[in-house]
């Protein structure tokens, strides 16, 4: 700030200049050298350039404009840069500036790595310990590529315990997961750290989506012996075709927003890691299509319920994902966690709750119209005879074959263990 203060007075006439930082829970925007001045999020000109991650200039009473400009680097929103200027600038002028704003994004992230300021001025308030093992865990808030664009969130954000988000572009292959341990406190942050740092590990060492689970649960079974355990949903999406695999240990789920339709792949329910020794991952196989809108969701998230005993997964997550297709993803993990708290009537909520939000506009191997992507899922056969794609049309789930059990129950049972 030292710097762009008089650097932007003297080529611009800027008379202020504030940098603001997002807070833990997206609710707020914190400056950073007086964080108790805070913008809040929601319906502000601040938000909507944070949220839409595009440039918003705002005209005052006089000729003097507000301009306030997004920080991020390749998706991973950071805050917002806020100017007063002498008058509105042109095209040219405010792609400048916006390429300013990524300057000050790349020199937040290397200052933040010699100095606690920008990690401390974004807190509204102080973290548990559990939960600064998480949020030191993370990939960032977002990522974007030329196919793909996805954002992450995660709730409660001062005091999470257990639940966990990451993904990792490496040449033409895109890794998202979902974690969570079934435990609570700093002893559960140990599990989702040893459990994500063992699928990185495998991950780097150029195994595929089924290794990466075997050697993440070896990792866990041999620190606790079957006593603690974790659930992870895995997805692997190849960018030059748009042909997805996917490995769901345990609770987290898919949802696919295809048009007005949601839909949700009926992956096995394979063994969480580290429950016993030497299980072995199947891949499954889903087709993506150029527009889809793809969920993965902890089960602090679509197993929720609400004071009638209602799960926002069944009651409210597919009609939240048609309301909020003009959302950018930034805005959809947010406007979820807004939901599921409403769902609950406001209640803090009992379990940790884990979101990544991605849109897909890289080349679709499924048809954009068709409503079952993914009629090739590969699993064992005794499964593939009766699993397929379920269908929401109106926030029910339909699909559950006689004699199948029902997803929320499932999870229940896992839980219940």
């Amino acid at each position: 700030m030292a710097v762009l203060r008089p650097l932007l007075a003297d080529r611009l006439g800027a008379s202020q200049v504030r940098l603001l930082l997002a807070n833990y829970q997206l609710t707020a925007l914190r400056p950073i050298h007086d964080p108790d001045d805070r913008v809040v999020l929601r319906d502000t000109p601040a938000g909507e350039a944070f949220v839409s991650q595009q440039p918003v200039v705002e005209a005052g009473d006089t000729d003097a404009v507000r301009v306030y400009l997004p920080v991020s680097i390749r998706g991973d929103r950071i805050g917002v840069l806020q100017l007063v200027l002498p008058s509105a600038p042109q095209t040219d002028g405010l792609d400048q500036l916006g390429r300013l704003a990524t300057v000050v994004g790349y020199a937040l992230q290397a200052a933040a790595r010699q100095s606690d300021l920008v990690l401390s001025a974004a807190r509204s308030q102080r973290l548990t310990l559990a939960a600064e093992l998480q949020w030191q865990l993370l990939p960032g808030r977002g990522c974007r590529g030329p196919e793909y664009q996805l954002a992450g969130h995660l709730e409660p954000a001062y005091h999470v315990h257990a639940d966990n988000f990451d993904w990792s572009q490496d040449g033409d292959q895109l890794v998202a997961s979902v974690t969570d341990a079934a435990r609570h406190g700093h002893v559960a942050s140990l599990l989702t750290t040893l459990a994500v740092t063992a699928l990185r590990n495998a991950r780097r060492s150029g195994l595929d989506l089924a290794e990466q689970a075997s050697m993440a649960d070896q990792a866990v079974y041999a620190h606790h012996q079957g006593r603690q355990y974790v659930s992870t949903l895995l997805m692997r999406i190849d960018l030059t075709t748009g042909e997805a695999d996917v490995v769901r240990a345990g609770s987290p789920r898919l949802f696919i927003l295809r048009g007005a339709q949601v839909l949700v792949p009926r992956l096995e329910d394979q063994l969480p890691l580290g429950m016993f020794e030497g299980t072995e991952y199947v891949e499954e196989h889903v087709s993506v299509a150029t527009g889809d809108r793809l969920l993965l969701a902890s089960d602090g998230v679509h197993a929720a319920r609400s004071p009638a005993r209602e799960s926002f997964g069944e009651a409210r997550l597919p009609q939240l994902l048609r309301e909020s297709a003009n959302l950018p993803v930034g805005g959809v993990v947010r406007r979820v966690i807004d939901e599921l708290f409403a769902h609950r009537d406001l209640a803090e909520l009992d379990d940790d709750a884990a979101v990544i939000c991605l849109d897909w506009s890289g080349p679709g191997h499924a048809d954009p119209v068709d409503t079952v992507p993914g009629d090739d899922v590969t699993m064992s056969p005794a499964t593939a005879a009766r699993r397929r794609l379920s269908l929401i049309p109106g926030g029910l789930v339909h699909g559950v074959e006689a004699g199948e059990r029902d997803p929320a129950t499932t999870h229940d049972a896992h839980a219940d263990e």
